[in-house]
């Protein structure tokens, strides 16, 4: 992170955190491009006692839990999810996601950046050969001038020992197309981004003063000057400072700005706080940005599943996601921002003997609202235990192909990979039915 002190403006360690602004193409813009919000439920929920039940199967497929009628008629889903429930005409489900992986690191690639990890094998960590994320997808294809990053990820970074999860970089395109990555929990009080935050006794006119002192300083500096990189160090600096000033920027990390009854609303807990720092995000102009719901693997219940969910996981889900919906609408943000909730697989139909539920790739759910997408409908139908989609399954390429057309990138975007390949950036097809009303 950038540091503001005296060495951090002398731009010592800004290559590594800066770097990740830079932008690079002169792709042609679509019209009316949108933003997009990932709510990522790390570690995979299970669609059988969420968004996809089957009360009418077996007591180890259907699970524990009551199904609860939603504003939709006809469906219904988890009684642990009453305020997503009395907001079903506010977003589509599609319950036919699908693709063939148990491997919680290349599922995770998978879901995040819309296309299978290159070489990817069990537990392969993250590298400079995957995929690029879709914020590192956007920076590539479209330049932004403006000093704000095209992506941040928060709160948690996700990784586990020695394991790096993919998909949260931007892969072979390096790392100065990185999105921001964010590790704090802004329900504290002592919540605050480094990167933005003036050291103490330093106002915006006394930066001012010290941009002119760096100057002089990095034009007497003859060693710099013959630096290879000398002219990238002087626009990494020029962009830190933009960055310093830019009020929409660091105004939406001071999260004690926001009323309490708002904050109420949300809930007071990581949950609730990260999804409205993510509107807070989106509201000041950040096109990309990633929620983590808990640390890394936090909805992987291999046993206790239903203590879990009841008990910790789906109560702050259900409110903040809520509020989150009802937020943004009310503020005209939900036209122009698609917000997406799915992990990276399913669970298994069947309960395991230690009352949890393992990985299952062939099936699992998302939700949608926002952007154009037409709320109040269920996409997709999955068999009679959930293990297999019966209708058109879609498949992690269609929602990197959805999110890179409502970002404004053409379909046929190009990149260059390690190897100076030409490649396609996505191969899937738009998941048309979202906005067309038309269920399948």
């Amino acid at each position: 992170m950038l540091q503001t002190g005296y060495s951090g403006l002398l731009g010592i360690g800004l290559s590594q955190v800066l770097g990740a602004r830079a932008r690079a193409s002169d792709a042609a813009a679509v019209r009316s491009p949108k933003s997009v919000l990932i709510v990522f439920l790390t570690g995979a929920a299970s669609h059988h006692d969420t968004f996809d039940m089957k009360p009418e199967a077996p007591a180890e497929i259907r699970g524990e839990f009551q199904p609860i009628a939603t504003t939709i008629p006809g469906y219904s889903i988890c009684e642990h999810l009453p305020h997503l429930a009395a907001r079903a005409h506010k977003y589509a489900v599609v319950r036919s996601l699908s693709h063939g992986d148990n491997n919680h690191l290349m599922s995770t690639h998978h879901v995040l950046t819309g296309t299978r990890q290159p070489g990817g094998f069990f537990d392969k960590v993250a590298s400079r050969d995957d995929w690029p994320s879709y914020a590192a997808g956007l920076a590539f294809t479209n330049r932004r001038t403006d000093g704000l990053p095209t992506g941040v990820n928060l709160p948690t970074f996700l990784q586990g020992g020695p394991l790096t999860w993919p998909g949260q970089h931007a892969g072979f395109l390096g790392p100065k197309y990185d999105p921001w990555q964010i590790t704090g929990d802004p329900n504290k009080k002592d919540f605050r981004v480094d990167a933005l935050t003036l050291a103490a006794g330093i106002d915006l006119p006394r930066l001012g003063s010290r941009q002119t002192l760096l100057a002089e300083v990095n034009r007497a500096q003859s060693r710099i000057e013959q630096l290879g990189n000398a002219v990238r160090v002087d626009n990494e600096q020029r962009l830190a400072f933009q960055m310093l000033t830019s009020n929409r920027l660091a105004e939406a990390f001071l999260m004690d700005r926001e009323p309490d009854a708002v904050r109420d609303r949300y809930g007071r807990n990581m949950t609730g706080q990260s999804l409205l720092l993510s509107r807070r995000l989106i509201e000041a102009g950040v096109p990309v940005v990633q929620a983590n719901i808990g640390p890394v693997q936090n909805w992987d219940s291999h046993a206790a599943i239903f203590e879990t969910l009841k008990g910790r996981l789906l109560p702050p889900l259900d409110q903040g996601v809520a509020a989150l919906l009802d937020d943004m609408e009310e503020r005209g943000l939900l036209r122009d921002t698609l917000v997406m909730m799915l992990g990276e697989f399913g669970r298994t139909p069947k309960i395991n003997d230690q009352k949890g539920r393992d990985h299952w790739g062939p099936c699992f759910f998302g939700l949608f609202a926002g952007a154009g997408v037409q709320p109040g409908q269920v996409i997709g139908k999955s068999d009679d235990s959930g293990a297999y989609p019966v209708t058109r399954a879609f498949s992690p390429d269609d929602v990197g192909a959805t999110v890179y057309h409502l970002l404004g990138v053409p379909g046929d975007a190009e990149v260059r990979d390690r190897l100076g390949r030409v490649v396609r950036l996505n191969n899937g097809s738009v998941i048309e039915s979202l906005f067309t009303g038309a269920a399948v």
